[in-house]
């Protein structure tokens, strides 16, 4: 998504609160699975998986050809409150051009405000992990300047706080090249990395054997369409489409051990998601530059999880783990859409 202004554009991923987009959400039901399932990753450090928040990394880069990009992580999703907006801001915003209100780096007072509102503190550190590349930065969040961006959503020659997504910018001058180095990746605030490293790759689909449809998945009153494969570790995916009118509407994903037993299953469904389209699968109609379904061992203690079916239009998107009692992880996105 591009907004034309002299100064930026700015692009929403993947990718983890929901957004508070209630009225209008993709539809996921929950995972299945039995006793003898997927093997949680083990360690030591313990975390702390209560309130616990997750976020993708937005992309912003200017209009011009070639430029640099910055990028920037808002934490409105779960600040509670008015934004911090410094009052200045909104009393001069006639008198400012359009680039000063744009984006700006937040006072001290309201740096203050904006960590108190989350729970985080200067000794806190934000952890990004770029799992399609198995990479993690780790930075002090005193290190890291607190901003506000303007919302793309923004019409109105009138600002006020709500108008702005307060976060925090983690780069400047990255090459565009970089693009998806940041949009495989999402972040952590905290004392703790959650992440497991180097657990998690990319799920290549081919084709499966039409009799996989009666023999892993329950009968649906859809059409049935393509089937699809793929492994990881000592488990195989099986993927069915189920069609309406001859399009895709819903996938339903089984889990298999080595064992041939079914360990785990999940629907993912365009109902109600206004908008919402079935992400290309990686070896069936995408390639390696289109890459969208990854899984793994991606949080510590936990599950293995799966991602990247739905493209969201509103709301934002989840992390679903092969274990029937673990709720899914939303990305906070910040759609305002």
């Amino acid at each position: 998504m591009k907004i034309k202004t002299a100064a930026a554009l700015l692009f929403f991923q993947l990718v983890i609160v929901s957004c508070q987009k209630e009225e209008k959400k993709t539809v996921v039901t929950e995972t299945k699975t039995t006793i003898d399932s997927v093997k949680t990753t083990k360690t030591e450090e313990k975390i702390d998986y209560t309130n616990f928040n997750i976020y993708s990394l937005s992309i912003i880069s200017s209009a011009e050809k070639d430029s640099d990009m910055e990028i920037f992580i808002s934490v409105s999703d779960i600040y509670k409150g008015e934004q911090p907006i410094p009052a200045a801001i909104l009393k001069n915003q006639k008198q400012m051009t359009y680039e000063e209100r744009q984006h700006f780096e937040l006072d001290a007072p309201s740096r203050k405000k904006l960590l108190t509102g989350i729970h985080l503190t200067e000794n806190d550190s934000l952890y990004i992990y770029e799992y399609g590349s198995n990479k993690l930065q780790k930075m002090a969040v005193s290190k890291l300047k607190a901003v506000a961006y303007l919302s793309p959503y923004t019409d109105s020659e009138d600002l006020d706080p709500d108008s702005y997504m307060m976060g925090f910018q983690v780069a400047t001058h990255q090459k565009t090249t970089d693009y998806d180095r940041y949009n495989n990746a999402i972040a952590y605030f905290g004392n703790k990395n959650p992440f497991v490293e180097n657990k998690m790759k990319a799920v290549k689909w081919q084709k499966a054997n039409a009799d996989i449809s009666k023999k892993y998945f329950s009968p649906s009153k859809l059409a049935t369409g393509k089937s699809y494969q793929a492994q990881y570790e000592n488990m195989t995916y099986y993927l069915q489409d189920y069609l309406e009118e001859g399009n895709p509407v819903e996938r339903k994903l089984a889990v298999i051990n080595d064992r041939k037993e079914k360990i785990a299953e999940k629907t993912f469904s365009l109902a109600g998601s206004d908008g919402g389209e079935f992400l290309p699968l990686y070896g069936i109609d995408a390639d390696e530059a289109n890459i969208f379904q990854f899984t793994g061992h991606l949080f510590k203690g936990k599950p293995p999880v799966i991602f990247g079916f739905i493209a969201q239009s509103f709301g934002c998107p989840s992390i679903s783990f092969l274990d029937k009692k673990e709720k899914d992880f939303p990305i906070n996105c910040d759609n305002r859409h």
